[in-house]
């Protein structure tokens, strides 16, 4: 066993279990600490460095959730095998699928499921005083379009966030800003076009506007599974340049986060294949032990990866921004393209978010976000142990705005779905079997133990034939 012997700075503003996990995952980069390789333990590592229990447990979690090591009950933690598949070759596949409804089993995405932030979380007036500081010092500059690509200014706050929140270092240049999503896809789509992509793999189950965004493009669709480690790799094709679409800190569908070793694996694949990664980055602020996991585009040291972020799960529902980030091959053809286009995000709103970005206003309602669902994702978890326990399994409980159900019912998963937003809890079937998202970000706090104990009853009730 290699010992463990960080330089901890009291001077930084790195808390000490992130300067810890910084340490012991470059020394695993770096083949310093092997494969398989055992770790200290909590007691041990403690002891040697001085700090307590719990920071290295801290570390050792942040570790685990991103796939450098793993664990073995009653023994202790030992490093993954981060590695072993780069180089390798991923098997062939020689077919080519045509545009299809994504289905996964028996599992069907009724619809689109609400990202949108708390009603009750957003501090409007603090939104007010920046808006009202742009109208009211640089009015000038509302009479004059929007740059097609976005505002400078917003561009190089979200730049400086990406880089602090997410590790992805980018330019302000290689930032492209438009009004939701889905006008950042068909944005991307013509990207494509352009350098000659016409195939995209997207997840399966998946994120239904964006694969019908590239079916009416014209794209030939490849549906890939998502398994418990993100997406199936091996199914990707390797006779065809490709874009992936994944979403692999937080799959909406499965909650199944895509460990480093898996991440490497397909940055290898989409070199390998000159291809390209489209990586959905939709929530990653809402995580709510541990740090948020680094993006796939932290990783990327080739230009393979185009990453999407969105304010639509963090702001309010009528602030419709997102942007990508491109690299910079494809950022030199949207610059050559951007005149054929005006921008459809409010230049008003662009310099808004831009200062409430610039004096911290948005870090501070992340903070704030994150421990209000966190403390309603407890009580939602308690509330269905309580009341449903004895019929309803809980799955993807560390992130994002909603929770899976396995839901132990003669009912089909539709009329779950009814009786659920009869109460006023919105949901999504993900399975016909039983298998619903429940969104509990929309419950009130202090409403979630009658509101889940009134759904529970109702799940109960069993099904009379008529």
């Amino acid at each position: 066993m290699k010992a463990i012997m960080p330089i901890l700075d009291s001077d930084k503003k790195r808390p000490y279990y992130l300067q810890l996990y910084d340490y012991i995952k470059e020394a695993i980069v770096s083949g310093e600490i092997m494969t398989d390789e055992k770790l200290p333990s909590l007691r041990n590592l403690a002891r040697s460095t001085g700090l307590s229990i719990t920071t290295i447990e801290q570390a050792y979690n942040q570790l685990l959730v991103e796939g450098y090591i793993y664990s073995k009950a009653q023994s202790g933690y030992y490093v993954d095998d981060v590695f072993s598949h780069l180089g390798k070759a991923v098997p062939l596949k020689n077919s080519i699928s045509s545009p299809q409804l994504f289905t996964h089993g028996n599992s069907t995405i009724d619809e689109t499921p609400s990202l949108y932030c708390d009603p009750g979380c957003f501090d409007f007036n603090k939104w007010k005083k920046c808006m009202n500081k742009i109208i009211n010092d640089f009015p000038q500059t509302l009479f004059f379009e929007s740059n097609p690509q976005g505002e400078l200014k917003l561009r190089q706050e979200i730049a400086r966030y990406l880089y602090m929140s997410r590790g992805v270092s980018c330019s302000p240049e290689q930032i492209v800003i438009g009004a939701g999503t889905q006008q950042i896809t068909n944005h991307l789509a013509t990207l494509l076009r352009k350098m000659h992509i016409e195939h995209v793999a997207l997840e399966n189950p998946g994120y239904m506007p964006v694969k019908n965004i590239f079916r009416d493009r014209g794209f030939a669709i490849t549906p890939v599974d998502v398994e418990s480690d993100g997406l199936v790799i091996e199914k990707l094709p390797t006779n065809i340049r490709t874009a992936v679409y994944v979403s692999p800190s937080n799959h909406m569908f499965t909650g199944s986060v895509m460990p480093v070793g898996r991440r490497y694996e397909l940055l290898n694949w989409a070199s390998h294949n000159s291809s390209y990664i489209i990586e959905d980055d939709y929530d990653s602020e809402l995580r709510y032990f541990g740090r948020p996991i680094p993006a796939l585009k932290s990783l990327d040291h080739d230009s393979r990866v185009i990453y999407l972020g969105s304010f639509s799960s963090t702001l309010f529902a009528a602030v419709k921004i997102s942007y990508m980030v491109l690299p910079e091959e494809m950022a030199g053809i949207f610059s050559s393209m951007a005149a054929d286009y005006s921008q459809t995000c409010s230049k008003l709103e662009q310099l808004t978010l831009a200062m409430f970005m610039e004096t911290g206003y948005y870090q501070t309602h992340i903070k704030k976000l994150r421990k209000l669902y966190s403390q309603k994702l407890a009580a939602t978890i308690d509330a269905l142990n309580h009341a449903a326990g004895d019929f309803i399994n809980i799955r993807n409980t560390s992130s994002g705005i909603n929770i899976l159900l396995e839901i132990d019912s003669a009912k089909a998963s539709a009329e779950l779905k009814k009786e659920a937003e009869a109460i006023g809890v919105p949901s999504a079937v993900i399975k016909d079997n039983g298998v619903l998202a429940l969104y509990y970000n929309q419950i009130p706090l202090q409403d979630i133990p009658d509101v889940i104990g009134k759904l529970a009853e109702a799940w109960k009730t069993p099904v009379f034939s008529s």
